[in-house]
């Protein structure tokens, strides 16, 4: 975490309770594995600070990540709203979509300012809204223009990394691959975490660009191999403690998306099995109890309960009971009434022997 103070016009912060997670025990950790080792995926609409602060509850030590914000909303729209967050997230980054230099550079010190532990630039998205904004995938067609990028956003004393694809349409040779990466590391970036998948910026919607393009770990494999001095985190199909041990051995971290926003309570298991820490695991009913006063404090300031509960639909996956919890946060979280004792009816809907 920056050293730098963090503005209380920016940035929310919420009170702990006796079983909240200490941040700066984390942030003072002895380990000597790298931050990155296992990384949770921006993901669009996903991963918001509610999200993010129900996924810590659950995995001390896994690097989170924003929503893409682009950089016109930060730097035309609501910016403390896109900025805010929870002091207990960190380690946290930015992801940021833009590519004109200074506008980069620009929000970059915002969120500098704002506390962030690092900006990630957007290279991998493919959905044509971000083509149209000259950014996302299309972006690794122009190394030259993200090196300008980098090369600015780095005036700014906060890490940037790279978030990218395999490559896109035709432009997806391993040499071009290798071209994109040297000249956004010799700019500044050391960072790139790798979708081991290439990008159809025509032809596949977002979600089939998730699906249809075949994986291609080898090549990121390789990419490490000739790039030892960068940290490599490979991103894309993977699901499974086994898998993930694997790609360990291979690159310095993994990055995954909505199978830990799908099935959260595997991240749980990362603090032991990725970063070899030695704690209990904590129990779904216990990261439950410990959402009760966040969420309290957000709908007294306003928030709809429904915008919390939506992330932890998934909670209870492959537990008894587990569709009832869902269906009851689902039907009824949305109704003008609705409080977080919503939380506690669910709960007792949930076989409590396996909690």
């Amino acid at each position: 975490m920056p050293e730098h103070s963090n503005p209380h016009n920016l940035i929310e912060s919420i009170n702990s309770t006796s079983e909240a997670i200490d941040t700066k025990q984390i942030n003072e950790s002895n380990s000597s594995l790298p931050a990155h080792r296992f990384c949770v995926a921006p993901l669009l609409d996903c991963t918001d600070r509610h999200a993010r602060y129900f996924l810590r509850l659950l995995t001390k030590r896994s690097f989170l990540y924003t929503e893409m914000i682009t950089t016109g909303a930060l730097i035309h729209g609501d910016r403390e709203g896109f900025l805010a967050y929870n002091q207990e997230e960190h380690p946290v980054a930015l992801q940021l979509g833009g590519s004109e230099p200074k506008h980069m550079q620009q929000c970059t010190q915002m969120a500098y300012d704002s506390g962030y532990d690092e900006v990630n630039i957007n290279v991998g998205c493919p959905s044509d809204r971000v083509q149209r904004g000259m950014f996302g995938a299309c972006l690794m067609k122009e190394a030259d223009m993200v090196a300008d990028c980098v090369n600015e956003m780095k005036q700014v004393p906060i890490p940037i990394t790279i978030k990218s694809r395999i490559g896109v349409d035709d432009h997806d040779s391993y040499e071009q691959l290798v071209e994109f990466v040297s000249k956004t590391s010799q700019a500044g970036c050391q960072t790139f975490i790798i979708h081991a998948r290439k990008a159809w910026l025509k032809g596949l919607s977002p979600k089939q660009n998730r699906e249809v393009p075949p994986l291609n770990y080898p090549r990121v494999y390789q990419l490490k191999q000739d790039f030892p001095e960068l940290e490599i985190i490979i991103n894309g199909g993977i699901t499974e403690f086994g898998e993930i041990n694997d790609h360990l051995t291979r690159v310095d971290g993994v990055m995954l998306g909505r199978e830990a926003y799908h099935n959260p309570f595997m991240l749980a298991e990362v603090d032991n099995r990725v970063f070899g820490e030695s704690g209990p695991t904590v129990s779904r009913q216990a990261v439950v109890e410990q959402m009760i006063p966040y969420i309290e404090t957000q709908v007294a300031q306003g928030v709809r309960l429904k915008h919390m509960t939506r992330h932890i639909l998934g909670l209870f996956r492959g537990i008894p009971g587990a569709r009832l919890w869902r269906r009851h946060l689902s039907e009824n979280a949305h109704k003008p009434e609705a409080s977080v004792k919503l939380l506690t009816e669910a709960l007792k809907l949930v076989d409590s022997s396996t909690t």
